[in-house]
């Protein structure tokens, strides 16, 4: 059983990719061979799973990752950029066939509106052969995000939350958007102890014709449900217990990972003994800092930060 004693908090299953984020106000690309200028371009961490993995350990954390990337300019940049940030990516696997790491180009405007081109590369390679299932005993909870991406683990996953969880461990996943539009999950909700949907996910997962029907499918299957609700903030509901809360005010430069964020700040709020409405408003404050710079991960706040954010958008709030 895992403990007190485990070596890490949160143990990260996901995909690996950089972004390249490309800014202007007018970034919509000119077919006819015609070149545009653009005001900015970045290249940063990305991926769903990385992004919460760095948010995590921002946090104060302990965090190790598995995943899996091309023995390329791109999977050594992950890897590097994340050990970086105190991420133990000993357990994260290189591919030697030729497989590229995945990429995403992120075409971003005034607004925080985006387009998003991915090539998957090693995206949906992971396989659990390659999973270092020795983890489970050392860490307190697993995390997956990107259920759609991850083909090659995807089938394995019920099995292994429920492996986890046996084993003393809570789970949670975010699925993020489903390039297929399906939204399949087999019985992977009864196995998350926390479910991080935005609002599109959970009416497109749930087929309900509201917020409030998709809640109750939701809770009614996974132990917590914390949706995701851009400018309107969140919710979250456990058992008969629901809150809601706002976002900060703050200056958007970019959306990239916010909802990333907001995962790590809800999971860093649970596993540190939080209230769910404390959970819920420590993620919302991660999730809004992290908009304020390029990319997922360059504003994410550590909890000292965060936790200062929120007491000082709480004194304007008192004042007005």
């Amino acid at each position: 059983m895992t403990g007190i004693l485990s070596m890490f908090d949160l143990l990260v299953i996901g995909e690996i990719n950089p972004d390249l984020i490309l800014r202007d106000p007018d970034i919509t690309p000119v077919f006819g061979q015609a070149e545009k200028l653009v005001e900015e371009a970045t290249l940063t961490i990305g991926s769903s799973s990385a992004i919460v993995a760095c948010g995590a350990a921002r946090l104060g954390l302990r965090v190790a990752f598995c995943g899996l990337v091309g023995d390329d300019i791109f999977g050594r940049f992950m890897l590097e950029a994340m050990a970086k940030r105190g991420i133990d990516t000993s357990a994260c696997v290189v591919d030697r066939r030729g497989r590229p790491t995945g990429l995403s180009v992120i075409l971003a405007r005034a607004g925080g509106d985006r387009a998003i081109l991915t090539h998957p590369g090693t995206i949906g390679d992971l396989t659990i052969e390659q999973v270092d299932r020795s983890l489970l005993s050392r860490a307190r909870h697993l995390h997956v995000s990107s259920w759609f991406l991850l083909d090659g683990l995807r089938p394995d996953l019920p099995d292994l939350f429920r492996d986890a969880r046996r084993m003393g461990l809570t789970t949670s996943l975010d699925t993020n958007f489903d390039p297929a539009g399906e939204w399949q999950l087999a019985d992977m909700l009864d196995q998350c102890d926390i479910f991080l949907p935005n609002d599109v996910e959970a009416l497109a997962i749930t087929g309900a014709p509201d917020l409030p029907a998709a809640l109750d499918a939701l809770a009614g299957r996974a132990g917590t449900v914390a949706v995701k609700l851009g400018r309107e903030g969140g919710v979250a509901r456990r058992g008969n217990e629901e809150v809601r809360a706002q976002p900060l005010a703050v200056n958007v430069v970019d959306t990239v990972g916010a909802g990333d964020s907001f995962d790590a700040g809800f999971l860093a709020g649970i596993l540190g003994g939080r209230s769910l409405e404390e959970s819920l408003r420590l993620a919302l404050a991660c999730g809004s800092l992290s908009v304020t710079a390029a990319g997922g991960t360059a504003a994410q706040p550590t909890l000292e930060e965060a936790l200062a954010a929120i007491k000082y958008h709480d004194a304007i709030d008192r004042d007005r």
